[in-house]
């Protein structure tokens, strides 16, 4: 006779891209899933090492193209456990990091399933810290201020506003599409000179990094795709990266400063 398993949930954080960024722990419990939901940002890689005997559905959201809403994800998590028993639900970076983890938590609670989180290492740090960018160089930025590029109406976070205002590393989030009007925004508190990194496919073999300053990245948009997520870097711990010296030279070179 086969024993009912107990529904229960378990919100997984998949780290940056790379396979082998996520936890042990994350792997730990993925191994013990009944069922894996996974979002957009997982790797394939990483699905690869994964259980080949269990479901594993995709439920991803990328650059306005959204498979599920948020309320079918929250429906699938609670079906999904009474079906199958252990769910855990695969997100890029850490749950808590603009995953929305608090809406599915309080979903499924709300149906008596308990939930468990798995930190996982988000792209906000691994991301630059793998192109050389420190959040905080003595003498230079005492701290990082992460957020997001705009507002669920479209609109610039005021964070942006009063990040630009201050001396802290910027890390935005989800703000490729925006990357112009973003440069024009801070340009309005920092000066012109102020370094710059844009990054794509952090972590993964085709990552792209292109390091610039507020006042020249706009002749790089060309390279940039904005069908990609990427991560925007800006302060001057940015001038750490290796390249940026080396291109910035270059240019004033070529331009004939």
């Amino acid at each position: 006779m086969e024993v009912e398993k107990e529904a229960i949930i378990s919100l997984v954080g998949a780290g940056p891209g790379a396979k082998d960024l996520i936890t042990l722990r994350g792997m730990k419990v993925l191994q013990s899933a009944d069922v894996i939901l996974y979002d957009a940002l997982v790797s394939n890689d990483l699905l690869q090492e994964l259980r080949s005997d269990i479901p594993k559905i995709y439920i991803g959201k990328r650059c306005g193209k959204h498979s599920h809403t948020q309320e079918e994800i929250n429906e699938l998590l609670v079906a999904y456990a009474l079906q199958y028993g252990h769910v855990v639900r695969l997100k890029g970076g850490d749950p808590f990091v603009f995953g929305r983890a608090n809406e599915e938590i309080a979903y499924a609670e709300a149906f008596g399933i308990s939930v468990y989180v798995v930190p996982g290492i988000s792209s906000s740090l691994a991301v630059p810290t793998g192109q050389g960018i420190p959040m905080t160089k003595r003498g230079v930025s005492s701290s990082f201020w992460v957020m997001t590029a705009t507002m669920k109406d479209g609109s610039f976070s005021k964070d942006l506003e009063y990040a630009s205002r201050s001396s802290t590393t910027m890390v935005v989030l989800m703000g490729i599409k925006k990357l112009v009007q973003i440069v024009d925004e801070v340009n309005q508190y920092r000066g012109s000179l102020t370094p710059i990194a844009v990054i794509q496919n952090g972590t993964l073999g085709n990552e792209q990094c292109i390091v610039a300053t507020l006042g020249t990245i706009k002749d790089y948009v060309g390279r940039i795709s904005i069908d990609m997520p990427g991560i925007i870097v800006i302060g001057d711990v940015v001038a750490e990266h290796p390249a940026f010296f080396e291109e910035e030279v270059q240019r004033v070179l070529y331009s004939g400063y």
